[in-house]
């Protein structure tokens, strides 16, 4: 991990006007939030690979040369991690978990509210999507059914990458569903799952976030996000809502088709 000071700043942008939306995008900074920018870097982390991204992107100002500089850096990636082809069999090797970073957007729609709701979920390991997933249909649902599950996702996901060793943290745009959490139910568990008022609306799928985050918190980020402002990670999350409400698919799938980041991001938004 690198902690973001000016020394490191410095080596990514000669001057804080220059910086790129691909540089801000590492930094986890959303594209409407570039005047304050620089302020809002400092004292953050990033993972080594966002950081080595950022200083390699210094003064690329075409988008063009900007992706091409990623995807070489990628399969650099991928090429420091493959096997040797002399390496034994999988079998004789003693297995063990991949560290790494692991950020987990998590997303959930409904059109019209209440109606055709959806979730979706988009997996990034070292600052690259690894995997989409989707599902969840419900015909008559709401948007915050849809975040919710969303979310329990989500946590599911992360806590398996806790178990392999990994470090997770989960990027989630709804400020209600992070609050019915880390926020209120705390409280409604006191008294008994009531509150004043009425029911608790969406209490199920509440009460299990709650309890699962509760196992998990300790070494497992749960923050919030702006929606649709610019994060790759949320629109990502957002278009798999979108095509879970397509595919009317009631189960949680991972999404198997290629990942092809500019054409996902074509489809039509939730």
């Amino acid at each position: 991990m690198q902690y973001v000071t000016k020394e490191f700043l410095a080596l990514g942008v000669d001057d804080p006007s220059l910086i790129s939306d691909k540089q801000l995008t590492l930094l986890d900074i959303d594209h409407s939030e570039r005047e304050n920018w620089y302020e809002l870097a400092l004292g953050r982390t990033v993972s080594d690979a966002r950081a080595e991204l950022f200083v390699l992107l210094k003064g690329i100002k075409t988008k063009a040369n900007q992706e091409k500089i990623i995807k070489n850096y990628k399969a650099l990636q991928s090429f420091r991690k493959a096997p040797p082809v002399e390496a034994a069999s999988k079998k004789d090797i003693p297995q063990k978990a991949v560290h790494g970073d692991v950020t987990i957007y998590c997303d959930g729609g409904c059109s019209p509210n209440p109606g055709a709701s959806g979730s979706g979920v988009a997996v990034y390991r070292d600052g690259y999507v690894a995997e989409l997933w989707y599902g969840l249909y419900e015909p008559m649902g709401t948007n915050n059914t849809a975040e919710l599950n969303a979310l329990y996702e989500a946590l599911l996901i992360a806590q398996h990458e806790r178990t392999e060793g990994n470090k997770a943290e989960i990027k989630c745009d709804s400020m209600y569903s992070i609050n019915c959490v880390k926020v209120w139910a705390k409280g409604w568990e006191k008294k008994g799952w009531t509150k004043k008022g009425g029911a608790i609306k969406n209490l199920e799928i509440i009460q299990l976030c709650y309890a699962l985050y509760n196992k998990i918190k300790e070494d497992v980020a749960l923050d919030h996000i702006k929606a649709h402002a610019g994060l790759e990670g949320n629109e990502l999350a957002d278009r798999m809502t979108v095509y879970a409400r397509e595919q009317l698919e009631p189960k949680f799938v991972r999404y198997e088709k290629e990942i092809d980041v500019a054409a996902i991001l074509k489809m039509r938004a939730g």
